[in-house]
């Protein structure tokens, strides 16, 4: 019976083994205690006949703990000297496959195909790097791949952002994007102290469950992440101050105006305090009043 990966002396003795520092730039930071990673597990509500995506495996301590559960671990690693100490601390678990890349530049669809099989209940779990922790959501969301959902460890104020509701301070543009994909819930807050080496913040598991459909339907997608990004450009600036300087120029104040009016919103209100629904109506009636 091997011993656990995720205990401070078995990871001590696994980086001694291989000689491995921690690189800064990657934002490596592994967990060291198993009743935490087995809580993210749960979370994810894994059967046996489930798929799991990691995003930087580290030494396979998250991963070991979903190979325990599922049928098909596929972990995504952008460090090569990682490889061959995954090779080793994996080799009990024949159907955990490393994928040596950067999850930001690859495939992530192609490499589902690859291994999943087709409607097969698939999750990304991951302890994500928090540098690349919002572009890396962005991107499974945006793809639109075939999984339920996603469940991450994030720095935790990243989390309480994606998770926030209108008019609180935490609510701005993150919020809305991923809430447009996926239902968004903070569900557990983690000490800094159970990683190697310690971050300077503590973290929060996120879990997604994506929607089947968005909350809103909006004629023009692209156009509608715009309007929320300029109206958030700056938060103390109210609503149509953000549109004209940030989205549609000093000319255009009269179309800002008419649109607002047209979607029934206050022009003085400020971004944080709208909602998706008002964010969809705004949309629309921008579009239809430059239409006129």
């Amino acid at each position: 019976m091997t011993k656990d990966i995720a205990t401070p002396n078995r990871t001590k003795e696994i980086l001694k083994k291989y000689n491995f520092t921690f690189k800064k730039s990657l934002g490596q930071n592994f967990l060291i205690d198993t009743n935490v990673l087995r809580n993210i597990v749960d979370v994810a509500e894994l059967s046996p006949e489930s798929g799991a995506i990691e995003i930087g495996p580290g030494i396979g301590a998250l991963t070991e703990q979903l190979a325990k559960q599922v049928k098909k671990v596929v972990a995504f690693e952008i460090d090569q000297r990682l490889l061959p100490v995954l090779a080793d601390t994996l080799s009990p678990y024949p159907h955990a496959t490393i994928v040596h890349s950067d999850v930001l530049k690859a495939d992530v669809r192609q490499v589902m195909s690859q291994y999943f099989e087709d409607g097969q209940d698939v999750m990304v779990v991951a302890n994500l790097p928090y540098y690349v922790t919002t572009p890396i959501l962005m991107k499974l969301l945006e793809e639109r791949l075939p999984i339920r959902g996603i469940v991450v460890m994030i720095q935790a104020e990243v989390a309480e952002r994606i998770a926030a509701k209108p008019g609180t301070k935490e609510y701005g543009s993150l919020s809305i994007a991923a809430q447009y994909y996926a239902k968004a819930e903070k569900v557990l807050t983690v000490p800094k102290t159970v990683f190697v080496p310690q971050p300077n913040v503590d973290s929060a598991v996120l879990k997604l469950t994506l929607r089947e459909e968005p909350p809103v339907k909006v004629r023009n997608e692209r156009y509608f992440f715009e309007i929320i990004r300029a109206s958030f450009a700056n938060r103390r600036k109210t609503l149509l101050n953000n549109l004209i300087h940030n989205l549609m120029g000093k000319d255009n104040k009269a179309v800002v105006e008419a649109a607002l009016e047209q979607a029934g919103i206050d022009p003085n209100r400020r971004g944080e305090t709208l909602t998706i629904e008002e964010y969809a109506r705004l949309c629309d009636a921008l579009e239809s009043v430059q239409e006129r």
